[in-house]
């Protein structure tokens, strides 16, 4: 048995891939990386890379050698949605998410400035509230 020894760019060690035969093409390298690390392919696509000379592997029948060292990173798949159209939709969700953030702040403040003028008429050593609850309301 044979194998490749992989890490992602922002790990530090690298984990090994084991393997039948001289070497392993580059679909079958993925697909054992994305197995062995519980990734989905509709996820993610790899990117591999030689760890010696920074070459990217793009052939996915082209082969790797056995006792190769690659550097793997996670790239988002070219399938789905057009990055424009899940931009615009994250942003419309931004900018809907920021109006609701807006009216919660505006509540709390609302009910804040009550609390606090009832707050300040209370003697603050017959107060039995813990510390982080009194200084929540200052």
């Amino acid at each position: 048995m044979t194998h490749v020894h992989y890490k992602f760019s922002s790990k530090l060690s690298y984990d090994t891939v084991v393997f039948d035969g001289p070497h392993v093409t580059l679909r079958d390298l993925k697909r054992q990386i994305m197995c062995r690390e519980r990734l989905r392919a509709a996820d993610c696509d790899l990117q591999i890379t030689n760890a010696q000379d920074k070459q990217e592997y793009t052939d996915d029948d082209g082969p790797i050698s056995k006792g190769s060292s690659v550097i793997v990173r996670r790239i988002p798949t070219s399938g789905g949605r057009s990055g424009s159209s899940s931009k615009t939709h994250n942003h419309e969700r931004s900018a809907s998410q920021h109006h609701r953030s807006l009216d919660v702040v505006k509540a709390f403040l609302s009910r804040r400035s009550v609390r606090q003028s009832s707050f300040e008429s209370v003697e603050l050593h017959k107060l039995h509230k813990p510390l982080c609850a009194i200084s929540f309301y200052q």
